[in-house]
């Protein structure tokens, strides 16, 4: 098999920061406020602009962590994306930053000075347990009045965190409390969720598990590691391929084929699959695997966290660090 070439985006965001006012139970980067407080510096946010534009996309979103915790560097991408004809389709938020409707309402004006048009605006459980449901409505009002679209995720959701009281956070297991024991694993039917990160822990009791061998039996090159409808740069310089989170290309390695050398752990994935990355991990690390796992990628997330975490593995294509010691 050719060694992974990605030498086109198609769809993807900007993750300015991993540090964040959450640690949502669910969350694909491993978001916390334990990350380091670092926000991408513009001569990091200009060339992931221009990369992303020579492998031919020109719109994309910004994420993170919480972009709103540091707006005048948030203006300053947006700004960065507009010099670089980089067209902006919505920031996400979880809504924490806000204080008052006219504060936040001069925020989203200056805002909308250097290029935002949409907020994709966070409600679910998850949040809900750090973020009171009155901030998240604070905002809605003030997008409103300041002309800025909103794209709530997941409206579905609104009833159930309405319900409560909106003026302070609310624990899963009051959710659970309130709408049944069943509620939790109800949610994947409710709103589109990929298990990986954080949400693997979260759900692994709730799936249905696979057994390994199974797994194995079934493995195939990893595909999902070329997808690039769903991609993500960082503020660290990396390119984060599909939803595959912890693992990561240098940015100056796009456009051309990876070193095996320098990620091999990538390339075991893309040209064998997840049974190689067990083989592996057996032969060389004396690794343990369950009996059960509810995926390939709970597998493969596993294998990666002890091979950072227990054995110290440094390599190029497990970072950042801080998302397994997160995780």
């Amino acid at each position: 098999m050719k060694s992974l070439t990605i030498n086109r985006l198609e769809s993807g965001g900007l993750i300015t920061n991993y540090y964040c006012s959450s640690q949502c139970r669910h969350c694909l980067y491993a978001c916390s406020p334990r990350w380091e407080k670092k926000y991408i510096k513009m001569p990091e946010a200009r060339e992931a602009f221009r990369k992303i534009i020579e492998l031919g996309c020109y719109s994309i979103h910004i994420g993170g962590g919480e972009p709103f915790l540091n707006i005048e560097s948030l203006k300053q991408v947006l700004k960065t994306a507009y010099e670089e004809n980089i067209r902006i389709e919505y920031v996400e938020t979880n809504s924490s930053w806000y204080h008052d409707r006219a504060g936040t309402v001069e925020i989203l004006s200056s805002l909308k000075k250097f290029g935002l048009s949409t907020l994709l605006i966070s409600m679910s459980p998850f949040h809900n347990e750090y973020i009171p449901f009155s901030k998240v409505k604070g905002v809605l009002e003030a997008c409103e009045e300041a002309g800025v679209y909103t794209f709530p995720w997941v409206q579905n959701f609104y009833d159930d965190i309405n319900s409560f009281d909106d003026t302070k956070p609310h624990s899963l297991d009051e959710y659970l409390q309130a709408f049944g024991p069943d509620y939790l694993r109800q949610v994947p039917s409710r709103v589109w969720m990929h298990m990986g990160g954080r949400a693997i822990t979260l759900f692994q009791e709730s799936l249905p598990g696979i057994d390994t061998e199974e797994i194995i039996a079934s493995s195939q090159p990893c595909d999902e590691l070329a997808d690039v409808t769903h991609f993500h740069f960082d503020c660290f310089g990396n390119y984060l391929p599909g939803l595959c989170s912890g693992m990561a290309i240098a940015r100056s390695d796009l456009g051309k084929p990876l070193d095996s050398g320098k990620y091999p752990f990538i390339t075991i994935l893309h040209e064998q699959g997840i049974g190689a990355l067990l083989e592996y991990a057996r032969r060389e690390h004396e690794f343990i695997s369950k009996n059960h796992y509810i995926s390939k990628c709970h597998l493969c997330l596993d294998i990666r966290k002890y091979l950072v975490l227990a054995m110290n593995v440094q390599s190029a294509d497990l970072a950042p660090e801080e998302f397994y010691l997160f995780t």
